[in-house]
């Protein structure tokens, strides 16, 4: 298994995790700078680290009293669906419909909709290693 989570890590980098990482690192950078959007960008860099080398790692939900799960964490998903978290789904939802076409695509396409479900409301999640 660590050799096929290896190569699939390899070849998702080279077919474009690199640019989709850099991104969402760029996305961080700017919500940073913004102050408004400091709470997102733990959550920007926490997803970049996710898209660069995605296998053998899984999202959940983060438990305990911090921000990202209470109240005010379901007012930061909302803000971040409303203006912009549906548009980044959308992108790897129609990027996981292209790869579901070809067999050698799957792996991709479900990592993709991965990444499409923590686009939608990523406050409150933590990507950790696979058990």
């Amino acid at each position: 298994m660590p050799l096929i989570r290896l190569v699939l890590n390899i070849l998702w980098f080279i077919a474009g995790g690199w640019a989709a990482g850099l991104l969402w690192l760029l996305g961080g950078v700017l919500l940073a700078i913004t102050i408004i959007g400091l709470p997102y960008t733990g959550a920007c860099f926490r997803i970049a680290g996710f898209v660069f080398w995605p296998y053998g790692k899984e999202i959940v939900t983060r438990d305990g009293a911090d921000l990202g799960t209470g109240p005010v964490g379901c007012v930061l998903n909302v803000l971040w669906f409303v203006l912009g978290g549906w548009y980044i789904a959308l992108a790897h939802l129609l990027l996981a419909i292209a790869e579901f076409i070809s067999i050698i695509g799957i792996p991709f396409a479900l990592k993709d909709l991965q990444l499409a479900q923590i686009a939608l409301a990523p406050i409150g999640k933590a990507v950790v290693p696979v058990r």
